[in-house]
């Protein structure tokens, strides 16, 4: 299981994105995914996990929404795919 939790700067950073009119689909759901994770009970879903993803490699997003999005994947359960 994992148990690592959204520290509050993380947290901080993902609510700014959520609340940001100019940020993409893929940057909310990452955040999303990130503050819905301040209680250890929750991990990333794999569609949360794609999403964080494609956040980071994406070259226009903000500082914050890859802090989010790098939060979300760190707390992603199970194996990767091959």
């Amino acid at each position: 299981m994992v148990t690592k939790v959204t520290g509050k700067k993380a947290a901080q950073k993902s609510s700014a994105v959520l609340s940001s009119n100019a940020t993409g689909k893929a940057s909310k759901t990452a955040a999303g995914s990130a503050l819905a994770q301040v209680a250890p009970a929750k991990t990333t879903s794999p569609k949360a996990a794609t999403a964080a993803s494609a956040v980071l490699r994406d070259g226009r997003t903000s500082a914050a929404a890859k802090s989010a999005a790098a939060s979300a994947l760190a707390q992603r359960s199970g194996a990767r795919k091959k």
